[in-house]
């Protein structure tokens, strides 16, 4: 039987306080930008936690109808569009 692979638990977090909507999209959900909408704490950050398999994915989040890159991300990687794309590897 092949071995099944163990999704990880990721936490993706995004500082802005003033932002009115904050979404998650990437690789791992096919990049639909409306999929995946993150919670503000008190603290103005927007959090989001999705079960990972491992492996390398692509992400980036839209706040407020403008596409943004993780600012602490240290790994993003070139895209299509002439900009960047934020990398996380599951392990």
């Amino acid at each position: 039987m092949p071995k099944t692979k163990t999704k990880k638990e990721v936490e993706f977090r995004y500082y802005a306080p003033d932002a009115k909507s904050v979404k998650l999209s990437g690789d791992f959900s096919n990049w639909d930008s409306q999929l995946l909408s993150a919670k503000k704490d008190k603290k103005g950050f927007w959090k989001l936690k999705l079960a990972l398999t491992p492996g390398s994915y692509q992400y980036k989040f839209f706040v407020d109808g403008q596409w943004q890159n993780d600012p602490n991300c240290h790994s993003c990687v070139p895209n299509a569009f002439g900009s960047l794309n934020c990398k996380v590897d599951v392990k």
